[in-house]
């Protein structure tokens, strides 16, 4: 058996008190998938970067994870030529 490797890159940025995260995932096929995840710090909040940065990522993930989603079920309708329902 042929094993395969899709690779999820995460780049965070933070300004001032905003985080951004971009998700990125490379199939081995090629197939490319992005979404960015954001986060704000109340200006009345310590400053915990590592929180900001933990709750964009998992934005840019959860993103991620419904972007695929979304192209599996688009992949079956075009393949079986019916709507297509995937349970997770």
């Amino acid at each position: 058996m042929e094993a395969k490797t899709w690779r999820i890159s995460v780049f965070v940025t933070e300004d001032d008190a905003r985080t951004r995260a971009e998700a990125v995932l490379t199939t081995t096929a090629g197939t490319e998938l992005r979404s960015v995840g954001m986060a704000r710090r109340n200006p009345a909040d310590r400053d915990v970067p590592e929180i900001g940065d933990e709750l964009a990522v998992c934005r840019a993930l959860n993103g991620l994870a419904h972007d695929l989603l979304e192209a599996a079920v688009m992949d079956v309708e075009q393949n079986v030529g019916a709507e297509a329902s995937i349970d997770l």
